[in-house]
């Protein structure tokens, strides 16, 4: 599996202050970004697998509305974040 809780609690603690909040918004953009990253370099592999195209343009939708919130939040840490992760917006 790509995604092992020893991952999670990485990418959480790195983005969401700690391991156990995993309700951050920080931390749930970053985790999106990784698996959409993961999902990306599937869909390159297997140009015909539609359901996980599927699954990739849902939470592309996901980590766009909540890009969206945290930007009306505060708009200072929505560009330090896009910036570290690389996001084009």
């Amino acid at each position: 599996m790509y995604l092992t809780t020893e991952k999670k609690e990485e990418i959480f603690k790195k983005f969401g202050g700690d391991a156990k909040n995993t309700g951050s918004t920080e931390g749930q953009i970053a985790l999106f970004t990784y698996r959409i990253n993961h999902l990306t370099g599937h869909l390159k592999n297997n140009r015909k697998d539609y359901g996980t195209q599927k699954a990739l343009l849902d939470l592309v939708g996901k980590r766009k509305s909540l890009l969206t919130y945290y930007m009306n939040k505060d708009v200072v840490k929505y560009r330090e974040l896009i910036k570290e992760l690389g996001i084009r917006k």
